[in-house]
């Protein structure tokens, strides 16, 4: 499993200009199974998803194409973690 943290490096305005293609882009994760979660942070200087998968680079390449980072406006932090515990709705995703 993986925490991206997006970080905004960009005014507000120039992010907003993005949000319905980087909504977009998020629409399409969840639809393949990828992202289970996601948000802004508050205060609002980014945002946070949670991710599922087995493969490092093919997350990072994901994020590579995210609108926000295409145009510059973000950077990520991936963070992968072994989800050992979880809540029962999150079961089929536990790890050993």
């Amino acid at each position: 499993m993986f925490v991206l943290e997006l970080s905004y490096t960009a005014p507000l305005d120039r992010v907003d200009a993005l949000m319905k293609n980087h909504v977009g882009w998020l629409d399409a994760q969840y639809a393949a199974g990828v992202f289970i979660a996601s948000g802004r942070k508050n205060p609002r200087d980014g945002g946070v998803i949670l991710a599922v998968g087995d493969d490092r680079a093919a997350i990072e390449r994901l994020a590579a194409g995210d609108p926000f980072a295409v145009y510059g406006v973000c950077a990520y932090r991936i963070t992968e973690f072994i989800a050992t515990k979880t809540s029962d709705a999150l079961a089929p995703y536990r790890q050993q």
